[in-house]
């Protein structure tokens, strides 16, 4: 008997080895089916640009939920308690990733414009759910403090998400794509951050009670505890198996094991005292070091496995738990639940991230966009919801309805980017505005910009040298810049601008404000008086920009990009004072200048008056010695364009001055630059320059009509002294502003400019001890952003 009882419990064993892995098999089969059903279900999704997410959640919920399935495999205890524990193991590990691409020096980047837009979409968003959300009755009792946590969660941001959207919607090296990443970063950091607080007062356990101040010490104790392994031990554990495992060489297994033991070690002390190990993997995260060859592993193998492997499965637990058979489809209630708390996480981001983006001077369409993408949703907050549930805090269909909410947040980012993309290709000129490319029989366009009365001397003589022959002649547009301040404000009236010479300019607003009405008619009075005097070739139209500081550059780009002008041109931010000198001048103006020079639509100028008003050019006898500084790059190709129709003004002795790289010798400097001059890169531009000076060499300097110079250097050094000998010789420089590809005898330069917007040559001549009778003007070529057919990634237009 005791024979056939052992041989019967041997076959009771082998039946269930064989059951188990029978069953096994039929997981790892039906786990390769949902694979491939994600897969199909991407596809399909495709067209209409939806990310995997979306595929691997309707997979995981409706596969989940087959009556088959459920009854089969999620019946047995066992297997949902393993999928609990892999799930979690999941979340552990993904929240852990999620700290470790975060740099902690975050904290000191406050006054950054990512941080303020994302912190004001947390707070504007966190205040109406606080509002709102205790309406709905979402918990099952109701709870000020759990109504809070829900606030922060709708008022977060899945930064990781995020960031795969954004790069894989070809806008991640954008501008825009820029900022709305770190924005997201800055808004997840502190809205998780605000969740660990609350876990350690609250304990959701216990319907969100107050925790005891013994348990709250233990748990702050570990957790700086474990912040002080993370940051002080670790980068020592990390940095030894870094030097043993130097790149190119295969990492050694146990020196792999035991970092990974170490640092999953780290993060399970906090659950000892029962804090949360999903939070605790995300501090530790956030405070490891990041360089070396573990922290760049973990982080890419994990995404890799995880985005392969584990959020398809972790889609599918969400199933399990979210029984849509539970869901309350026909009360109005749920669906309120749906819609009201999208409302108010989308509504506040966008609020949040208007009013902020008003006040750094972005276009509201774009500020609308980055609050639409801050306000994503993920995997964090879809776990969040579940365990939400699980701990019998909210019910089964409140469960699904802040799954769906989730999902929500998601669906609409294609057609967002898409109209961000569309903005772009609108703004992004299809030809390129620069003189270098004008046609001979086109009139030259130039938007030239005034601040005060002052300017307006240059601003005539720089309109006379630049008039170029009658046919087809020139067209100005004379631009008043006039600082919206609350005195102004108050002075408005709607009304037209100023009729001044062949054109009428068209403002949308008239001021009346007593000082900007005479300046400006001071300045149509000088103006008038120019043109009454000779103003053959010379179409000119006044303008007026009236902005604040901070959108005065935006003004400028809109009215270049309608008027279609190739060349604006602005005044330097430093006047000349009584005794020659250039003031400090106005920061804001300064600020305009640098942003016009990123965003203008058409090659820019910066004017350095410095006597160029006190001339007197006349067109009978030479008055202006003026100068074209020539190294190579496209800037100084443009500022070699434009040099040309200023030689052709018989008022004007043009010379121009080519710095070329001294071929003879054997210096270290010498080596560098015939190093750098091997570049495929920069023997084309090299080339083009050549072609560019030979066309203008045969035009001007061939017929005697320019004076050419040629100086040899070796280096930066003695580019600077060639510069400084030629104080005193030129009335007027033309340089281009840099646009250089590796120059030798420019190299240094920048590291001691004081005015970055002027370039290393502009800065230079335009400095308070080179000379107080020579005018500078700068000039950057437009470089064409965008393309008829698309955008290049790295487009701008924030």
């Amino acid at each position: 008997m005791d024979f056939l009882k052992k041989n019967d419990t041997k076959v009771e064993c082998q039946n269930q080895i064989t059951i188990r892995i029978a069953s096994m098999s039929i997981y790892l089969l039906g786990f390769f089916l949902a694979m491939f059903l994600c897969n199909c279900v991407h596809l399909l999704l495709r067209p209409l640009s939806q990310p995997r997410i979306i595929a691997e959640s309707i997979v995981g919920l409706l596969l989940s939920n087959l009556e088959f399935v459920r009854n089969r495999f999620l019946n047995d205890n066992e297997v949902q308690q393993t999928l609990n524990y892999i799930v979690d193991a999941i979340m552990v590990c993904h929240m852990f990733v999620v700290g470790l691409e975060i740099d902690p020096n975050i904290f000191l980047q406050l006054t950054l414009p990512e941080a303020k837009v994302a912190y004001s979409g947390v707070l504007t968003t966190f205040v109406f759910a606080c509002l709102v959300t205790p309406l709905l009755h979402i918990s099952k009792q109701p709870n000020a403090v759990f109504s809070s946590c829900l606030a922060i969660v709708l008022a977060g941001t899945d930064s990781p998400l995020l960031t795969r959207l954004i790069t894989d919607l070809k806008i991640g090296k954008s501008d825009i794509g820029r900022f709305i990443v770190e924005a997201g970063i800055q808004s997840d950091v502190v809205s998780i951050l605000l969740i660990t607080i609350g876990f350690l007062v609250f304990d959701p356990d216990r319907n969100f009670q107050n925790r005891s101040v013994k348990t709250m010490l233990k748990m702050m104790a570990i957790l700086v505890f474990q912040t002080l392994l993370a940051s002080k031990v670790v980068p020592s554990v990390m940095k030894w198996v870094n030097n043993e495992n130097p790149e190119g060489k295969p990492m050694k297994g146990s020196h792999l094991v035991v970092a990974l033991a170490f640092i999953i070690s780290i993060c399970s002390m906090s659950p000892i005292v029962g804090f949360s190990k999903v939070l605790s993997a995300f501090l530790v995260g956030l405070f490891m070091p990041r360089e070396g060859r573990i922290s760049k592993m973990m982080i890419g193998k994990v995404n890799y496995i995880f985005r392969t492997i584990f959020y398809p499965l972790f889609f599918f637990w969400v199933g399990t738990e979210a029984k849509l058979s539970e869901f309350e489809a026909g009360k109005i209630a749920t669906w309120a639940k749906i819609v009201v708390p999208f409302l108010i996480a989308t509504g506040g981001k966008v609020l949040g991230s208007v009013v902020s983006g008003l006040m750094l001077g972005f276009h509201w369409p774009e500020s609308v966009a980055t609050g639409l993408l801050l306000n994503i949703k993920g995997h964090f907050q879809v776990y969040l919801a579940i365990n939400a549930y699980r701990m019998n805090i909210i019910s089964m269909s409140t469960s699904i309805v802040l799954v769906f909410v989730t999902f929500l947040t998601i669906i609409y980012t294609p057609v967002v980017v898409a109209k961000i993309i569309e903005r772009a290709r609108k703004r992004s000129p299809t030809q390129k505005m620069a003189l270098q490319w004008l046609n001979s029989t086109n009139e030259l366009r130039i938007l030239v910009c005034i601040r005060s009365s002052q300017n307006v001397f240059s601003a005539i003589n720089f309109m006379e040298i630049s008039r170029g022959p009658a046919n087809p002649g020139i067209m100005v547009y004379l631009t008043d810049m006039i600082e919206l301040t609350d005195k102004i404000a108050a002075t408005l009236t709607q009304g037209r601008g100023v009729e001044v010479g062949a054109g009428v300019g068209v403002d949308a607003v008239t001021v009346t404000d007593p000082a900007v009405v005479e300046m400006r008619e001071k300045i149509t009075k000088d103006v008038h008086a120019y043109l009454n005097e000779d103003c053959e070739g010379i179409n000119l139209q006044r303008m007026m920009a009236l902005s604040t500081i901070n959108n005065m550059h935006q003004d400028i780009s809109i009215l270049a990009e309608d008027l279609l002008v190739h060349l604006v041109i602005l005044p330097f931010h430093k006047n000349q004072e009584e005794d020659g000198r250039l003031h400090v001048g106005h920061s804001g103006f300064r600020h305009i200048n640098r942003k016009v020079l990123r965003n203008a639509p058409c090659s820019v100028g910066i004017l350095v008056d410095r006597g160029l008003g006190k001339t007197v050019i006349s067109r009978s006898s030479i008055s202006l010695n003026a100068a074209v500084i020539f190294i190579g790059g496209k800037d100084d190709r443009e500022a070699l364009v434009y040099a040309g129709r200023v030689a052709r003004h018989p008022g004007v002795k043009l010379t121009v001055i080519r710095f070329l790289v001294e071929a003879a010798g054997d210096s270290v400097s010498s080596r560098v630059g015939r190093a750098k001059s091997n570049t495929t890169e920069h023997l084309e531009e090299m080339k083009i320059d050549d072609e560019c000076f030979a066309e203008f060499y045969d035009k001007h300097v061939a017929g005697g009509r320019v004076a050419y110079v040629e100086k040899y250097l070796v280096n930066s050094g003695q580019t600077f002294s060639t510069l400084r000998s030629l104080e005193g010789q030129y009335g007027l420089f033309i340089v281009g502003r840099g646009g250089r590809v590796n120059s030798v005898l420019t190299v240094g330069m920048s590291d001691w400019e004081e005015c970055p917007e002027l370039g290393p040559i502009g800065d230079i001549l335009s400095a308070s001890d080179f000379s107080v009778t020579a005018s500078v003007l700068i000039i950057q070529q437009h470089s064409l952003k965008g393309e008829l057919d698309g955008l290049h990634d790295e487009f701008s237009i924030m």
